[in-house]
C-alpha cells in the first residue's frame, strides 16, 4: 500500500478546506457580517488554549484573539487528544461564535406552543419566571416530576441543579441514541466498556475491522489521526459497510453487506476463526470462560450459511476471517459509536467483543489498550435530606434489564400520561435537540404539549426553543469557562476549558445560569463559589494540581501508565465470574439469548428502500449545519441512490427528489447522487438537515431531515436503545 498522510486521508473525505484542518483554517468573511471577523493574515494579541465544544471529543485548542475577535482556532499541542492538530468542525468553530442567528437576549412565550410568539426579557425576569414554574411543579406533583436532557460539559452545572432540585430523571440522549449498545454488549462481556474516546490502538493495528464505522466522515480526531497512522504502518483494513465510505476507498476488503445481517457475519467469522484455530489459545484460556459453548454455538455458522443472509460471498468471508485471525492479537474489530441501528444492536456488539477476545485484543498491543486517568475530585453535590424517586424513564409495561443509563427517549414517553410509574410535567433542555433527534417526531410534539413548562438553553434557535416557554441565551464554548475534563486515555491528562474572549450580546455562561436559578430555588448551597474561576481553583488544588500551568498550557499529561498485558497493564474483569464472559449467565437468567443469534432483519417493501444515515467530516449532526464556515464545504445534504436504479428510473445526478416512508412521511425535497458506492437496496443521507426552525436562517430547509422518516418504533429489548435505521423509503421525482 502506498504510504498515505493524514492529509491525503482527510482531503478525500470533503476537499480542499478539510486538507488544511490539521494547523486550522483561517477565516474569510463569506457567508458572515463584515465585521464580525478581522484580517487572519495579522498576528494575534494572545493565544489562549481551550478545548474545542463542537463534539463530544473535546480536543485541545489554541484560540488566536486579535482586537477581541477570534481570528483563528488551532490544534493544542499539549493536549493528547488532538496532538496540535483538529479537525474541519474544530478549526471552524468561530462560526457558531459569530453565527448572526444567535440567541441574543432572554425570551418568555406570549402565545401557545405551536406559535413561536415571544417576548425578548432581562435576565431577572425570566430567571424569576422560570423559577416560579420549576417551584410550582414541585410543590404540585413533586420535583420528580422535572426532567432534564443533557449534552456536553456545561450541562454539569445544571445535572448539579437538577440533583439538588430533587430529581433523578436526567437523561443524556446519547446513550439510547448512539453508544448504548456498545456500552452494554463490551460491559456484558468484558466488565469494562470502551472509554469516552474509544481505547482502540488502531496506530500500531496489523489488522483493523470497520462495522459501520464512517472513520474520516466521523471526524474524532485522534482517532482519525491514529487511524491514519496504522494504515501508513501497513495495517491491513477490512471495511463491511453497504455503502462505499471515505473508510472503504482505503481498504483491502470492503463488504457490502445486506442491512441488519451483521451478526451473521460475525458468527461465521468466529467460525471459520475457530475451526482453524486461528484464535489466542492461551489467552483464550486463562482470561475467558464459555468458550466451549461458543464453539459448539458457531459450529454451523458457515460462511456458506451466512452468504444467504449477508449477501457476502463464502469465500470472501472467510478469506477475511483469515486475515482478521492472523494478525491477532493486534487484530481489533472496532466497537464503533453511532451504533444503534436495527433493534438487536447490543447482541451485534457483544458479538464484536466476543470476536475480539478471540482474537485476544483486549489489553493487547494493536488491540483495545487499557486507559488510565487522572484522579479528580468529584463536584461535591448538595447532600439531599430525602431519597429520590426512582426515574421514570421505562415503561410500567416492563422495562429493559440491562440499561445502564437514563434513556432519554424513555423520558420523552413518560411525558405522556400513563406511559410510566408516574407523569413528567416539565423539561430543562441543555445543549440537545429532542425534535431533530429524536425517532418518531409527533410522539414528541405529544410529549410536548402535555407538559406544563420548558426551558431551554442555548446558543441556537433549535427547533425546541421554539416549543419552550423560556429560552435563556448561553454564550458558546469560547466565551466561557467550563468544569476539567479528563477521560481514560493513553496519556491520562485534565484539561481546562477557558474563556476566550467576552460573551457576545447579552448571552451568560451555564455555571452563572445554574447558580441565578439556584438561588431562586433555595438552593444557593449548591453553588457556594461567588463565581467559576473560584471553583475551578479549588478543584484544581484539590486534585494537586497547578492552575497557572493548566492555565497557560491548557492541559496537563500524569504519569504515563502501563496501558499493554505485555507491559504489565493490570488485566482484570468486573463480571461475575472475572473473567472474559463468552456465555452470558447473566442474559441467559433474564430470558435472553446468552449468545447472540441471527435473526433476518425486516425486508423493505416492493419498490421501496433501507433508509442509512451518518456524518459529514465538517458536521457535528445538526450543531453545526448553520456555520457558515463549515457550511462553505457542505451547505446541504443529497440522497445517494444507487446508479442502476437512478437509470431504471430515469432519474438525473443533481434531480431534486422527495423520499416518501411507510407512513406517507414526506421528506424536503432533496437532491440526488447518482453513485455505485451504495448497495440498490439503500439509500443515504447525511444526518442533521432540513431544519424547520426558520430563525436559524442559514440551513432553514437545506436538504432533507431524515428523523422526520422515522415513525416506526424498534428497541433494544436489553438496554431500551432505538433503532434508527429500519425505515424505508420510497423516491418520488419532484413533478
Amino acid at each position: 500500500m502506498a504510504k498515505l498522510t493524514r492529509r491525503d486521508f482527510i482531503k478525500i473525505s470533503g476537499g480542499a478546506l478539510l486538507g488544511v484542518a490539521g494547523s486550522g483554517f483561517l477565516l474569510g468573511t463569506r457567508g458572515l457580517r463584515a465585521n464580525s471577523i478581522t484580517d487572519p493574515r495579522n498576528a494575534a494579541d494572545r493565544v489562549v488554549p481551550s478545548f474545542c465544544g463542537l463534539c463530544f471529543w473535546n480536543c485541545g485548542i489554541l484560540v488566536h484573539v486579535k482586537d477581541e475577535k477570534i481570528i483563528k482556532i488551532t490544534g493544542n499541542p499539549d493536549h493528547p487528544l488532538s496532538n496540535g492538530k483538529l479537525c474541519p468542525r474544530g478549526a471552524g468553530g468561530s462560526g457558531l461564535v459569530y453565527d448572526p442567528d444567535r440567541l441574543k437576549k432572554p425570551m418568555i412565550r406570549k402565545e401557545e406552543r405551536s406559535r413561536q410568539v415571544f417576548r425578548e426579557v432581562g435576565w431577572e425576569e425570566a430567571l424569576d419566571y422560570t423559577a416560579k414554574k420549576m417551584l410550582a411543579i414541585k410543590s404540585t406533583y413533586g420535583p420528580e416530576a422535572l426532567a432534564l436532557l443533557t449534552h456536553g460539559p456545561g450541562g454539569e452545572w445544571f445535572r448539579q441543579l437538577a440533583t439538588a432540585f430533587g430529581t433523578a430523571n436526567i437523561g443524556v440522549p446519547s446513550y439510547a441514541l448512539c453508544r448504548g449498545p456498545v456500552e452494554t454488549g463490551f460491559y456484558l462481556t468484558y466488565g469494562a466498556s470502551p472509554a469516552e474516546v474509544e481505547n482502540t490502538d488502531m496506530s500500531n493495528s496489523r489488522c483493523i475491522t470497520l462495522i459501520g464505522t464512517h472513520l474520516g466522515e466521523n471526524m474524532h480526531n485522534t482517532q482519525v489521526q491514529e487511524f491514519s497512522k496504522g494504515l501508513e504502518n501497513g495495517a491491513r483494513l477490512i471495511v463491511v459497510d453497504p455503502r462505499f465510505s471515505v473508510a472503504a476507498s482505503k481498504a483491502h476488503y470492503w463488504l457490502p453487506i445486506k442491512p441488519g445481517t451483521d451478526i451473521a457475519l460475525l458468527l461465521a467469522w468466529m467460525n471459520v476463526i475457530v475451526e482453524e484455530k486461528l484464535y489466542d489459545a492461551d489467552y483464550v484460556a486463562k482470561y475467558t470462560t464459555g468458550f466451549e459453548e461458543l464453539k459448539k454455538h458457531v459450529s454451523d455458522k458457515t460462511p456458506e450459511w451466512a452468504y444467504a443472509s449477508t449477501g457476502i460471498k463464502p469465500s470472501l468471508i472467510r478469506e477475511t476471517g483469515r486475515v482478521i485471525g492472523a494478525f491477532r492479537p493486534s487484530s481489533l474489530i472496532h466497537c464503533g459509536r453511532r451504533v444503534t441501528w436495527y433493534g438487536d444492536d447490543t447482541q451485534r456488539l457483544r458479538a464484536a467483543a466476543m470476536l475480539n477476545a478471540l482474537l485476544g485484543a483486549w489489553g493487547r498491543k494493536g488491540g483495545y489498550y487499557v486507559p488510565a486517568e487522572m484522579e479528580l475530585p468529584p463536584y461535591p453535590y448538595k447532600k439531599l435530606d430525602y431519597k429520590p424517586k426512582a426515574p421514570v424513564d421505562q415503561p410500567k409495561s416492563g422495562g429493559y434489564p440491562f440499561a445502564d443509563s437514563i434513556l432519554a427517549t424513555g423520558l420523552r414517553d413518560a411525558s405522556i400520561p400513563g406511559n410510566a410509574a408516574y407523569d413528567l410535567h416539565a423539561w430543562m433542555i441543555y445543549g440537545t435537540n429532542p425534535l431533530n433527534s429524536f425517532p418518531q417526531p409527533k410522539k414528541t410534539i405529544e410529549a410536548i404539549q402535555h407538559l406544563d413548562f420548558i426551558v431551554t438553553v442555548d446558543n441556537l434557535p433549535m427547533e425546541i426553543a421554539g416549543w419552550s416557554d423560556v429560552i435563556l441565551p448561553e454564550c458558546t464554548y469560547l466565551e466561557r469557562y467550563d468544569d476539567l475534563k479528563g477521560a481514560p486515555f493513553k496519556i491520562p491528562f485534565t484539561a481546562l476549558r477557558q474563556k476566550t474572549i467576552e460573551p457576545m450580546y447579552d448571552s451568560k455562561p451555564p455555571w452563572w445560569i445554574a447558580k441565578e436559578l439556584a438561588a431562586r430555588l433555595g438552593l444557593e448551597d449548591c453553588f457556594p463559589w461567588k463565581d467559576v474561576e473560584e471553583y475551578l481553583k479549588v478543584r484544581v488544588k484539590a486534585a494537586s494540581l497547578d492552575w497557572e500551568v493548566l492555565r497557560k498550557k491548557g492541559a496537563v499529561t500524569g504519569k504515563a501508565q502501563p496501558i499493554y498485558v505485555e507491559d504489565g497493564a493490570p488485566l482484570a474483569f468486573d463480571t461475575p465470574s472475572h473473567k472474559i464472559e463468552l456465555f452470558s449467565d447473566r442474559l441467559k437468567s433474564a430470558g435472553f439469548d446468552p449468545m447472540p443469534q441471527f435473526r433476518p432483519p425486516e425486508e423493505p417493501p416492493e419498490g421501496m428502500f433501507r433508509l442509512l444515515s451518518g456524518r459529514a467530516p465538517v458536521h457535528s449532526f445538526g450543531r453545526t449545519v448553520n456555520n457558515r464556515l463549515l457550511s462553505d464545504c457542505y451547505p446541504e445534504n443529497e440522497v445517494w441512490l444507487n446508479d442502476k436504479i437512478c437509470v431504471e428510473r430515469g432519474i438525473r445526478d443533481k434531480q431534486k427528489v422527495v423520499l416518501v416512508n411507510n407512513d406517507g412521511v414526506r421528506s424536503n425535497p432533496v437532491k440526488v447522487k447518482k453513485t455505485r458506492r451504495i448497495r440498490p437496496d439503500c439509500v443515504y443521507l447525511v444526518h442533521g438537515f432540513g431544519r424547520k426552525q426558520a430563525k436559524m436562517e442559514f440551513a432553514f430547509n437545506k436538504g432533507a431531515n431524515d428523523t422526520d422518516l422515522m415513525t416506526k418504533d424498534k428497541t433494544d429489548p436489553l438496554i431500551g436503545s432505538k433503532a434508527l435505521n429500519i425505515t424505508f423509503v420510497k423516491v418520488e421525482q419532484e413533478v
